[in-house]
């Protein structure tokens, strides 16, 4: 719970001005799932996910500063299949479905100032099933951030995310911070799409390696026993990445390395059990393992 409420905001933001799309497949090994204490349950678990989106500008231009006004709209989506042994359903399901549609609008105020909105809706599933969808199942999300360009690879901001977590509008702190450095050695620090961190360096005009660490996760929202309830899945990895660049627009990354924190989880969808689940310590969890992803990434 910790991280999903931003995470909603977060996921569909990105403010390159080209379109870009993306599909990506994820593989996260079987390991130990734990609770509150840190005590093993007996139970195991493995996740495979499979993600995707295209983000496509519907108007863009540069004012003298090379700053963009941009319209963009966003779709992705995210289907996530849970292998579990030993697990009862009650503590976590068998697959997740997420899908989101937003509205992006950034614009400069100032010389080193810009204003960054999004609003959009999506649905979150412990299911596939189309036709079961219901209100429950919806959340609205948006939001507005002042980003300030403290240098010209150094972007630092912070605003108000809303959603629609507890059946109605709340807000959240939301923070934006994207360093990156460039040449022959790259370094990137984002809170863009979630979190990513990177450091790197071309080792052939179409191969990258880098060292990587990143934030994942998606959501469910359900009633079970007359309750509502949601559903939390996030997980960070760190691995090493090989990057082939196709070509400017084409490029495949390939990731191994290690889930090193996977929360999992269910809570009722109310502010008291969301603050009660941020005041413990540790949240229920499947332990460290193996961790492999590969992605086709396209700009045009």
């Amino acid at each position: 719970m910790r991280f999903i409420f931003t995470f909603l905001f977060l996921t569909s933001v990105n403010i390159g001005i080209n379109a870009q799309a993306y599909l990506k497949a994820e593989y996260i090994g079987r390991s130990n799932y734990k609770d509150i204490d840190g005590n093993k349950t007996g139970g195991k678990g493995d996740a495979k996910v499979i993600s995707g989106g295209v983000m496509i500008p519907l108007s863009m231009k540069l004012n003298e500063n090379n700053r963009p006004t941009a319209w963009r709209i966003g779709i992705g989506g995210s289907y996530t299949s849970f292998d579990n042994k030993d697990l009862p359903r009650n503590l976590c399901p068998s697959e997740i479905m997420n899908a989101q549609v937003s509205l992006m609008h950034i614009r400069p105020i100032r010389e080193k100032l810009s204003i960054l909105a999004t609003l959009g809706v999506g649905t979150y599933t412990a299911h596939a099933d189309i036709s079961r969808i219901g209100m429950k199942n919806v959340l609205g999300h948006g939001g507005a951030i002042l980003i300030w360009h403290l240098k010209d690879n150094l972007d630092l901001g912070g605003g108000l995310a809303i959603n629609t977590s507890f059946g109605y509008p709340m807000a959240f702190p939301a923070f934006y911070f994207n360093w990156r450095l460039s040449g022959r050695y790259k370094v990137n620090v984002s809170m863009m799409d979630a979190l990513e961190v990177s450091a790197g360096m071309q080792v052939h005009k179409n191969i990258e390696l880098s060292v990587v660490g990143e934030m994942g996760g998606s959501a469910a929202m359900e009633k079970i026993d007359g309750k509502d309830m949601i559903f939390s899945h996030q997980y960070l990895t760190y691995g090493l990445r090989t990057e082939f660049k196709i070509n400017k627009s084409f490029s495949i990354p390939v990731t191994v390395g290690m889930s090193s924190y996977r929360p999992a989880y269910y809570t009722e969808r109310s502010l008291k059990a969301f603050f009660k689940s941020m005041n413990r310590e540790e949240d229920p969890r499947f332990s460290q393992s193996f961790y492999v992803s590969t992605a086709i990434r396209y700009t045009f």
